[in-house]
């Protein structure tokens, strides 16, 4: 079982001189729902080589089993530092991916022509796939075979306008996770925020935000079988 996971290599938090990045709860929980099944777990980035970390995920309250597990796993750091670029990933390789969240991804694997590439990808070849929190806002130009978007009519869940107001970065943000899936014509659902919440719709998996991260793991697991 190979399960690829992309994460983002994007730094900037708009033009507040603020850092972002990838969120550590939402990669660090699901890398190990994977090596603990015993996936071969390949790691990709825009860029190769270290993601950018949200220094906020890294704050002591939003610490969890998974990110203690982490930081005392030295070949997990390892693996980390040396994401493979995007651009070499081929879809066929893997019977999975899965994107982790952090704010990062909403500037570049949301516009980025090798994350859509390889999200259609998949799609069109019915494997599963999954995102969590800010990561399914990086559908939002992935399209069916027929053209429409991936998401038109298929039930998601991601980032709510509300946890974002929460987090004070709405007029931050390139956009709204909430608002972009419901504008594509996605059947949008939310639960209540900060709690987990996952929807499934045939081979996509999407989680709310991070509480929501290792269950988003399960589910893709349990679809890969």
């Amino acid at each position: 079982m190979k399960i690829l996971m992309v994460l983002t290599s994007h730094d900037q938090l708009g033009d507040t001189g603020k850092k972002t990045g990838f969120w550590l709860e939402e990669f660090a929980a699901p890398y190990y729902v994977f090596k603990d099944a015993g996936a071969e777990i390949t790691l990709a980035s825009p860029a190769g080589g270290q993601p950018p970390l949200d220094p906020k995920s890294d704050a002591p309250d939003a610490q969890t089993e998974s990110t203690e597990r982490f930081k005392s796993d030295p070949e997990a750091q390892q693996a980390l530092a040396n994401t493979v670029k995007l651009a070499e990933v081929e879809a066929e390789d893997y019977d999975s991916v899965f994107y982790p969240g952090g704010h990062g991804p909403l500037w570049d694997l949301a516009e980025s022509r090798d994350s859509i590439a390889l999200l259609e990808a998949f799609a069109h070849a019915n494997k599963p796939f999954g995102l969590v929190c800010h990561a399914p806002g990086v559908l939002r130009h992935v399209k069916a075979a027929d053209g429409t978007p991936l998401v038109k009519g298929r039930t998601v869940t991601g980032f709510t306008n509300s946890e974002e107001a929460g987090v004070q970065l709405t007029d931050v943000v390139p956009f709204l996770v909430e608002d972009e899936l419901k504008k594509l014509g996605a059947r949008y659902e939310k639960g209540p925020d900060w709690g987990e919440f996952v929807v499934e719709d045939g081979n996509l998996v999407t989680g709310q935000n991070p509480a929501s991260s290792e269950a988003a793991a399960d589910a893709l697991l349990t679809k890969l079988g």
